[in-house]
């Protein structure tokens, strides 16, 4: 009994230091945009205020507009995620339901493009923006991330685990392909497609380096743009550092806010994917 009691126990306190290590940060970070300038750098170190700054976080909001910042990530985010999850959908369907010749070889060089790194597509996907006359919009972002290869292969993925009896039974009273996908395929998975959904809303949301290559006007920055726009113009003085703390503490709240709201189907998409897989 010892023998199967204390690995156990091991285990739990060792999963418990994980996550404090991990969210560590998100603490810190916190603690410090309520804290004054020479409390943040103060020697020893003072993990609480003395007194609680509140005023930072107006502060911050006076000197950038950040939440029209945040907007402008929340709706692109939004946007971009209902085509990707669309677009993955019909391409995951058509990937395990269809018979046609050359899928595998498509399955796979769309594989292939997952493993290109980022940037060595910056420069055809600028040059494809702009002769489109689309940089410096939002509507260039979005078209940009319209498709990802991430939600076809987890969608695809999750379609495989679709009960043929189930399509064939449908295909038997009628049903078309239409049908299959939105009243079957897509309910059978919907804890899995809410998962790559909101995985990739996550991933949108905090993207930076494509938005700032083709963003430039400060009222179509996302939040990420915003936040380092606000950086480095505030520079590195340690009377700014609170206010650049209460900036990130606004520009992470709505991604937790909605990891506390949703946590029940996130953790449900990832324990199905583990059980199926």
């Amino acid at each position: 009994m010892g023998h199967t009691v204390k690995p156990s126990k091991l285990r739990y306190v060792l999963l418990i230091v994980l996550s404090f290590v991990m969210v560590l940060p998100l603490i810190w970070m916190f603690l410090s945009s309520l804290k004054t300038g020479e409390e943040i750098f103060a020697v020893p170190l003072k993990w609480f205020p003395e007194t609680p700054q509140w005023s930072n976080f107006p502060g911050a909001l006076e000197l950038a507009p950040f939440g029209l910042y945040i907007f402008n990530s929340t709706i692109t985010a939004l946007v971009i995620v209902v085509f990707q999850v669309v677009l993955a959908c019909m391409m995951a369907y058509a990937l395990t339901q269809l018979q046609f010749k050359g899928k595998n070889l498509l399955f796979n060089s769309i594989m292939m493009t997952y493993m290109l790194p980022m940037a060595a597509t910056y420069v055809p996907s600028y040059v494809i923006i702009a002769k489109l006359g689309l940089l410096d919009t939002l509507t260039g972002i979005i078209i940009s991330n319209i498709a990802s290869v991430f939600c076809i292969f987890m969608i695809r993925q999750a379609f495989m685990q679709v009960p043929k009896e189930m399509i064939e039974a449908a295909r038997a009273d009628g049903a078309n392909d239409i049908t299959i996908l939105w009243k079957i395929m897509i309910p059978m998975s919907k804890s899995s497609i809410f998962t790559v959904a909101l995985i990739s809303f996550v991933q949108m949301y905090n993207n930076y380096l494509w938005p700032s290559l083709i963003v430039k006007s400060q009222e179509k920055y996302l939040i990420t743009v915003g936040l380092n726009q606000f950086f480095m113009s505030q520079g590195t003085f340690a009377s700014q550092w609170p206010m650049i703390m209460a900036a990130n503490v606004l520009a992470v709240l709505p991604l937790l806010l909605l990891f506390l709201v949703l946590q029940k189907w996130f953790i449900k998409g990832i324990s199905d994917n583990g059980l199926k897989g």
